[in-house]
C-alpha cells in the first residue's frame, strides 16, 4: 500500500483562515485538560484513530502516557457538543518556537457536522497562543502538523482552507 504524507505548517498568525461558526444555538466549546490525564489522552486517542490506523501509541503503558502528558508545553483540547467529547486537539510545543498539532481528530458519531474547522481554527489559535500559557516558553513562531493518505477523506482539505501551506511531502510503499 502507498502512503502520501503531507507537512503542513503556517508561520504567521495572520495565515489563518476561520472556518465557520458553528449553528447558533449548539452548545459547542473548547476546552484545555487543565489536569493532564493519561486515561483521558489514551481514550480520545484510541476513539478518534480507531479507524485511521493510529497505532503507534496503542503498545505505551500508563507511565509512558503520563509522561507524554505531564510535560511542559503539551497541551491536550478537547472539543465539547452539549457536554459530549466530540473531538480532540493535541499540541506539543517543540524547540525554536515551534508548536506541533501532534494529534488532531473528532470522535465517530461526530464526522460531518461541521465541526472539523472550527476545531481547527479553535486549535490554531492556542498553538499561536501557547506561550502566553507557559510564561518559560518563547513566542510561537510557527505552527505545524502532518496527515497521510489514511487519515480522513476531508483532513487535508481543512488543514489547506485553514491556511496551512504543505512544505513537504513524502510517499512510501
Amino acid at each position: 500500500m502507498t502512503t502520501t504524507t503531507w507537512y503542513l505548517e503556517s508561520t504567521a498568525p495572520s495565515d489563518l483562515v476561520p472556518a465557520r461558526e458553528p449553528v447558533a444555538g449548539r452548545d459547542v466549546r473548547f476546552v484545555r485538560c487543565g489536569i493532564p490525564s493519561p486515561d483521558f489522552s489514551r481514550f480520545l486517542y484510541e476513539r478518534v484513530g480507531g479507524d485511521w490506523q493510529w497505532t503507534d501509541r496503542l503498545p505505551w503503558s500508563h507511565e509512558r502516557w503520563r509522561a507524554w502528558v505531564e510535560r511542559p508545553g503539551s497541551e491536550t483540547w478537547v472539543l465539547y457538543e452539549h457536554g459530549t467529547p466530540a473531538g480532540f486537539a493535541e499540541l506539543d510545543a517543540q524547540p525554536d518556537g515551534d508548536v506541533e498539532i501532534a494529534y488532531f481528530g473528532l470522535l465517530p458519531g461526530f464526522l460531518g457536522r461541521g465541526l472539523g474547522g472550527h476545531m481547527l481554527t479553535l486549535t490554531l489559535r492556542r498553538a499561536w497562543d501557547l506561550a502566553e500559557r507557559w510564561p518559560d516558553r518563547e513566542p510561537t513562531g510557527r505552527v505545524w502538523v502532518h496527515t497521510c493518505s489514511l487519515d480522513g477523506d476531508h483532513a487535508l482539505a481543512n488543514y489547506r482552507a485553514r491556511g496551512l501551506r504543505v512544505y513537504r511531502e513524502t510517499t512510501t510503499g
